[in-house]
């Protein structure tokens, strides 16, 4: 996997030529408190000549200075009340991609500090900003042999921050690859094949589940969404399992169920007038998660354990297809009426909560996720943003309050929604021959509480109902929609973002 190399650099002198470094890429905002009176220097003689400087990108002439280039990529209203740390992101993307363009190959970055509490990782979100900008889809590094567009980049004055950004990056990279790669080079086999290769000698646990047999016993709900996917061996299902533990004694336990859907044909309800473009990227979910482990086993982290499972399955359409008002019992034994075929990441979830939840049972401080490209609702609602729905016992415990303090100083915010009893009331099978329905038959992004009552579906689905606050064994149960943060740019082919692996990272590790 092609992915940047960051650098810690500490010596002042860096800036200048002949220290290794080809480019200054400064981010300020306010360029005269780069902390470099050359840097001031230059950028008011070059104010005087272009009016751009200062106020946009630039790349100045600069004899003396690493590669005879400064680039000044301004940081635009940090004073503004509702800004966050990604307007640092905004100008480092920007300034990196200037840096690229004009032939450098070890750029240095230098993001003057900021004291607003806000921007207090604002070296860490830029660098990692770049990581973003230069990723290149899977597809074309295969078949041009593109290697990174630069040997490293130089993070000044950063001490033991480039180990740490290089995993997440390295995490990062794997769910790009994994999310933003097309069906048939990506399908669910590839997928669990790109994960293993990814974690040899990473200390994982790692195991596929791939015979029908077991498949179709254990995760009845997931084997019904990729029925009629079984029938081409290229497309068939798989369920990636993996654990991390670290060292130490375990304190805490974090489970994660991915939403894997290799393609979404819709099934049976099938997607029309165009719907179906874009669905190779309805992986998101699971390849975060697998991004998420991959991180984990980098900087090992202690005292806790990470268990994950990631369900790929491909929704065909076909003979085979499963149809809307099947009844299907779930792994954890409840009836679940189908209500809309193109509902089919709750399906998938609920089976993997409900092993998931067995584990749980006999964890430590035992906390539980799903992570999914989930809804068109949550679009409607949020645009890009990422959007969390939690039980009582996570909303007791600040969970999802915690993580959208955590993403919002990382550069990935996240909205906060609220289960309530009109969505459990929404699954209700009103025929009464099933213990539940899975969904309406409409579109999410037009149903009421269309990203709010699947966690009411998943909890009921996968028997984490039964672990409420008041149960003997209360389980932390916490929904994360990324349909709208998975990819950024094109609404169709945008470049997936890892979102959020980094929040859950730091979420985990509080660091």
């Amino acid at each position: 996997m092609a992915q940047v190399n960051f650098v810690d650099v500490l010596d002042d002198d860096a800036i200048f030529e002949g220290s290794g470094w080809d480019a200054l890429v400064v981010i300020a905002t306010d360029i005269s408190k780069s902390g470099f009176d050359e840097v001031t220097l230059l950028a008011e003689h070059g104010a005087k000549v272009d009016q751009r400087v200062g106020q946009s990108p630039t790349l100045l002439f600069a004899p003396g200075l690493a590669g005879g280039r400064l680039i000044i990529s301004p940081v635009k209203n940090s004073q503004d009340d509702f800004e966050d740390v990604r307007i640092f992101a905004d100008a480092a993307r920007a300034g990196i991609k200037l840096a690229k363009d004009a032939g450098a190959i070890r750029p240095l970055l230098v993001v003057a500090g900021d004291s607003d509490e806000r921007y207090q990782f604002s070296t860490q979100v830029a660098a990692l900003s770049c990581g973003q900008e230069l990723w290149q889809t899977l597809e074309r590094r295969e078949v041009s042999g593109d290697t990174p567009a630069f040997e490293a980049i130089g993070l000044f004055n950063s001490t033991q921050a480039s180990q740490s950004l290089n995993a997440i990056e390295a995490g990062r990279n794997l769910a790009r690859d994994l999310c933003g790669t097309e069906p048939e080079r990506m399908s669910a086999a590839a997928f669990a094949d790109y994960c293993v290769a990814a974690y040899q000698d990473s200390g994982l646990k790692v195991d596929v589940v791939e015979d029908r047999d077991v498949l179709e016993r254990d995760y009845p709900l997931l084997s019904a969404v990729g029925r009629s996917s079984f029938a081409v061996a290229r497309h068939q299902p798989r369920v990636v399992k993996l654990e991390y533990v670290g060292s130490g004694e375990i304190e805490h336990t974090y489970f994660y169920a991915g939403k894997g859907v290799i393609y979404d044909t819709g099934g049976a309800d099938i997607k029309v007038a165009g719907g179906m473009a874009g669905m190779s990227r309805d992986k998101g979910g699971a390849a975060a998660v697998a991004g998420l482990m991959k991180t984990l086993s980098m900087l090992k982290p202690k005292g806790i354990r990470v268990v994950a499972e990631l369900g790929l399955v491909r929704n065909s359409i076909g003979c085979e297809a499963f149809v809307t008002d099947e009844i299907i019992t779930s792994h954890a034994g409840i009836r679940v009426r189908i209500g809309n075929t193109d509902a089919e990441g709750r399906l998938i979830l609920a089976d993997l909560l409900s092993h998931l939840r067995i584990k749980a049972e006999k964890s430590v401080k035992p906390e539980l996720f799903s992570v999914a490209t989930l809804t068109g609702h949550v679009v409607r609602c949020f645009g890009g943003y990422t959007a969390t729905v939690e039980n009582a016992v996570a909303k007791q415990a600040g969970v999802a309050a915690s993580m959208a303090n955590l993403g919002l100083a990382w550069g990935e915010p996240i909205e906060q929604s609220v289960l309530r009893r009109e969505d459990f009331a929404k699954i209700v099978d009103p025929s009464g021959a099933a213990d539940i329905l899975s969904s309406n038959n409409g579109p999410s992004s037009v149903t009421e509480r269309g990203h709010q009552y699947p966690a009411a579906f998943l909890l009921e689905a996968s028997g984490l109902s039964a672990h409420g606050l008041n149960s003997n064994k209360p389980m932390a149960f916490t929904h994360v929609d990324i349909a709208g943060s998975a990819t950024e740019g094109h609404p169709l082919y945008g470049s997936p973002t890892a979102t959020p692996l980094v929040g859950l990272y730091k979420y985990m590790t509080q660091e």
